[in-house]
């Protein structure tokens, strides 16, 4: 299989303006929406790798298959998990980097099992949704960081995650793949 070309592209501009791409508009989105929104994308994932063909197949060799994307999405999902609990626990934690091209790769996404997939993803989204249901208002607030510099607060983390998440889907329509 191909190797895919490393995303080295900083995201963080979906903060400030919307996504031409998939429609994401950061600036729309409000705390009491973001467990909700991903309770959502789990369902919406769930029906990606419930497909019946085509789940290993990629639009392009250099493009990921759905069952790749939504292995993508689980691990997205497990991660923001782990720096949200930093964020909450630590002051100003500096997150781990994570290659998620090296972990694609290492972790055989194309060649997992599209039923422990679902399940996985949809454990970890769960809980990740309940988890930023929990917060309290102050939490919204706290901050957190990459090597690279970027600074969030739980709240932009959120609508971050949100983006990375829903804009997969739009990689993962039968148009694409």
């Amino acid at each position: 299989m191909t190797e895919i070309e490393p995303d080295t592209k900083d995201w963080t501009w979906v903060l400030n303006s919307p996504c031409a791409e998939c429609g994401y508009d950061a600036a729309t989105v409000v705390p009491d929406q973001v467990a909700a929104t991903l309770r959502t994308n789990v369902t919406d994932w769930t029906a990606v790798l419930a497909r019946p063909t085509g789940l290993r197949e990629r639009p392009a060799p250099t493009v990921w298959s759905p069952l790749e994307y939504a292995c993508h999405v689980r691990d997205v999902y497990r991660l923001f998990a782990q720096r949200l609990d930093l964020m909450l626990t630590q002051d100003d934690p500096m997150y781990a980097n994570w290659d998620q091209d090296a972990t694609a790769v290492a972790d055989r996404y194309g060649e997992q099992d599209p039923a422990t997939v679902t399940t996985e993803l949809a454990a970890a989204g769960t809980a990740l949704a309940d988890r930023f249901a929990a917060l309290t208002p102050e939490q919204w607030s706290r901050t957190g960081r990459r090597s690279d510099g970027a600074v969030f607060t739980v709240d932009s983390f959120a609508r971050y995650l949100l983006h990375d998440v829903l804009h997969h889907l739009g990689d993962v329509r039968p148009q694409n793949g």
